[in-house]
C-alpha cells in the first residue's frame, strides 16, 4: 500500500474507491510537512455532505483510538462501502510524535481546544495546531454527517470506559446521537458539560453532525477493552448511518443491558485537589457512590503528620474518572462522579433497546 503525499486541496474525497493519503501541512521550524494520514473509502451510494469520519490522536497521547483506526482501514472491504466512510488514526501528527496532550514539540496548542474562530487563517493562529483545526473544518465537514473521536485519559485521568456526548436542543439529533453512542458497548454512556471553547465536538454538534467522543483507555497505554469498543463502535456507526453494509449486533454491557447513563454536567460532579500532593485511589473506576462518600485519599508526604485529605463523592452517582498518576496539581479534577439518568427515546419515553433511528437527512 503506498500512499499519496497531497495538500488538503488536492484530497479526493467524492471519487469512488479507496485512496490512501498523507495529508501534508507545511512545518514552522523546518523545511518540510507534517504528514497526517488519510484513508477514504467511496461506494456507489454516496451522496453529497453524507459520510462518517473517525479520528484518532485528537491529543498525542491517546492511543486506543489510533489502534482501532488503524484496524479499520484493514477491516473494511471498499466492496461493502455504501457511502463515504473516512478514517484518520492520527489527527494531531505533531503531539503524536511526542506523546503529549497538547503540541509540545510545535506550538504547544490543546487541539481540542483549537477549534476557534481564525484558526488557521489569522497570524496569531496560524500554529500547526490550529491549521490541523482548519484541516478538519475545510476538507472533512463538507463530506461528513457523522463524526466519531476517539480519546483516551492520557497520563492525566483513569476512567471507567465510555462513549461521551453534549446535551444538546435538537431532540431528534440528540437521539440519534445517543443510541450512535450507545452501540460501542462500552458500560458508561456520558454526558458532559459544554462550556469548554474550542472542541472538536462541540463545532461538530453545532453543524447538526451526529457526533459522538469517549474515553477508552488512559495511561499512555493500549488497553485491549478499548480498543475492542472503539472498534466495534465505528462499524457500527458506519452501518446504521447508511454508509457500509452489514449487520451488526450488541456487544458487552449494550447486549446485556448492563450500560448506564451518566451525567457530569454539574460543577458539584467534579472534585479538584484543594493543595498539590498524591492521590490514592479507594474505589474503583464504574462504581455507585453516595455523596460524601470518600472515594480516595489526598495525601501531603510534605506534612506527614497532617491526615490524608478525604476526596469525597460531590453527588449521588457513579465514578467516572480519578487521577491516573499518584502526583497531582493543586485544583487538578481528582475525580468526577456522574448522575445516572435513564436512557430516552422520542417524545423523552425510557429506552430499553433497539436499533438507531432513522435520520431525516
Amino acid at each position: 500500500m503506498s500512499r499519496l503525499i497531497a495538500r488538503p486541496s488536492e484530497l479526493d474525497l467524492t471519487s469512488p474507491g479507496r485512496r490512501d493519503y498523507h495529508v501534508a501541512l507545511e512545518q514552522g521550524s523546518i523545511w518540510g510537512d507534517h504528514l497526517i494520514p488519510l484513508t477514504v473509502l467511496v461506494g456507489p451510494e454516496v451522496q453529497q455532505g453524507k459520510g462518517l469520519v473517525a479520528f484518532g490522536a485528537n491529543h498525542g497521547n491517546e492511543y486506543e483510538g489510533p489502534a482501532a483506526i488503524r484496524h479499520l482501514m484493514r477491516d473494511i472491504d471498499i466492496a461493502d462501502v455504501r457511502g463515504r466512510i473516512i478514517l484518520v488514526p492520527v489527527l494531531n501528527v505533531a503531539a503524536f510524535r511526542t506523546g503529549t496532550r497538547d503540541s509540545a514539540g510545535e506550538d504547544g496548542v490543546n487541539l481540542n481546544r483549537a477549534f476557534v474562530d481564525g484558526a488557521g487563517r489569522t497570524p496569531a493562529l496560524a500554529g500547526i495546531t490550529h491549521r490541523i483545526a482548519d484541516f478538519v473544518r475545510s476538507a472533512i465537514w463538507p463530506h461528513v454527517h457523522v463524526v466519531i473521536d476517539l480519546h483516551a485519559g492520557g497520563q492525566v485521568a483513569r476512567f471507567a470506559l465510555g462513549t461521551s456526548f453534549h446535551p444538546i436542543e435538537d431532540e431528534t439529533q440528540g437521539l440519534l446521537i445517543q443510541e450512535t453512542a450507545r452501540w460501542f458497548g462500552t458500560p458508561l454512556v456520558i454526558a458532559y458539560q459544554n462550556e469548554t471553547p474550542g472542541l472538536l465536538p462541540s463545532e461538530a454538534e453545532r453543524l447538526g453532525k451526529i457526533t459522538v467522543g469517549g474515553e477508552f483507555g488512559w495511561g499512555g497505554a493500549i488497553q485491549p477493552e478499548g480498543v475492542r469498543f472503539a472498534r466495534h463502535g465505528v462499524r457500527a456507526a458506519a452501518i446504521h448511518h447508511g454508509q457500509l453494509r452489514g449487520t451488526v449486533a450488541p456487544i458487552a454491557h449494550h447486549a446485556d443491558g448492563s450500560q448506564r447513563l451518566v451525567a457530569m454536567v454539574d460543577r458539584a460532579c467534579f472534585t479538584p485537589a484543594p493543595y498539590a500532593g498524591h492521590y490514592e485511589a479507594l474505589l474503583a473506576c464504574g462504581v455507585a457512590v453516595k455523596k460524601g462518600e470518600v472515594v480516595g485519599l489526598l495525601h501531603d508526604f510534605d506534612r506527614l503528620d497532617l491526615d490524608p485529605w478525604p476526596v469525597r463523592a460531590g453527588v449521588d452517582g457513579v465514578v467516572i474518572a480519578q487521577a491516573w498518576g499518584a502526583p497531582v496539581q493543586q485544583g487538578q479534577h481528582i475525580l468526577v462522579v456522574g448522575v445516572e439518568l435513564p436512557f430516552r427515546a422520542a417524545g423523552g419515553r425510557r429506552h430499553h433497546a433497539g436499533g438507531i433511528p432513522q435520520s431525516s437527512s
